[in-house]
C-alpha cells in the first residue's frame, strides 16, 4: 500500500472502493472527505489517490496542469495493481475527471464497478463535444452521481444521450457539477454529497453480492 494514499473504513472489508480526484483540487477536498466518510460508515474500505501532477502541486509549490491520458491511466493501473485485494473485489472512480479516467481503465482491470460523481459528458460551454462513445460499450457495472444542473451534463442533456439502461444514474436536486444547489432550493451541498454516497454504498453492495 502507497504511503500517501488516504485509507477510511474497515481493515478487511468485503469491497474496497478507490477514488480518484477531480482535475483542480486534490484528494483531500471536503467533497471527497464527506464522500469517504459516508462509504466508510456502510463498511467499505475507501482508498484515497493522486494522480501524478497532483503529487507534484504538493511539494513544488506549483499548479502544473493535469497529466496526459496516457499517465492518468498508468496511475489507475499502478493504485489498483498495488492494493491488496483481488481486481473483482475493488470498484474504482472518483470526482469527475478521476472517475471519467476509470470508465477508460475498468474494462481492462476487470473491477468489481466504477463509480463517476459527476462525470465530465462535454466541456463547459461545449455540449456538442461529448465523452460518452466508449461509455456505450463498457461492459463493467456503472454508477454516475449527478447534480441536476451540472455545466458538464445536465439531466435534459444526459438523458438525451440514451446511456445503456444497465447504468445506475443517480441524480441530485438542483446539484451542480460538485453536487452544490442553490440556497432557494432548500437542499445543501452536504445532503447532495451524502445521497451521492448513500447511493454509491448501495450499488457497491448489489454488485458485490
Amino acid at each position: 500500500m502507497d504511503s500517501t494514499w488516504l485509507i477510511d473504513g474497515p481493515a478487511k472489508p468485503g469491497l474496497t472502493v478507490v477514488l480518484a480526484h477531480g482535475a483542480g483540487a486534490p484528494m483531500d477536498t471536503p467533497f471527497m472527505d464527506l464522500t469517504a466518510k459516508t462509504l466508510a460508515e456502510a463498511d467499505l474500505r475507501v482508498v484515497r489517490f493522486e494522480f501524478p501532477y497532483m503529487r507534484r502541486r504538493r511539494t513544488e509549490g506549483k499548479k502544473p496542469g493535469p497529466d496526459r491520458p496516457p499517465v492518468l491511466t498508468k496511475a489507475w493501473h499502478d493504485c489498483v495493481t498495488s492494493l491488496d485485494v483481488p481486481t473483482h473485489q475493488v470498484i474504482i472512480g472518483g470526482k469527475s475527471m478521476g472517475g471519467r479516467i476509470a470508465t477508460l481503465c475498468a474494462d481492462t482491470l476487470g473491477v468489481a464497478g466504477v463509480a463517476c460523481l459527476g462525470y465530465p459528458f462535454h466541456p463547459v460551454g461545449r455540449p456538442e463535444t461529448l465523452r460518452v462513445e466508449h461509455l456505450l460499450t463498457l461492459r463493467t457495472p456503472c454508477f454516475i452521481a449527478q447534480g441536476d444542473r451540472d455545466s458538464m451534463g445536465t439531466r435534459t442533456e444526459v438523458e438525451s444521450y440514451r446511456l445503456p439502461a444497465s447504468f445506475d444514474v443517480h441524480w441530485l436536486p438542483d446539484g451542480d457539477h460538485s453536487f452544490k444547489p442553490r440556497k432557494a432550493s432548500g437542499h445543501s451541498f452536504e445532503q447532495n454529497v451524502s445521497r451521492a454516497a448513500t447511493a454509491l454504498a448501495s450499488f457497491a453492495r448489489r454488485i458485490g453480492g
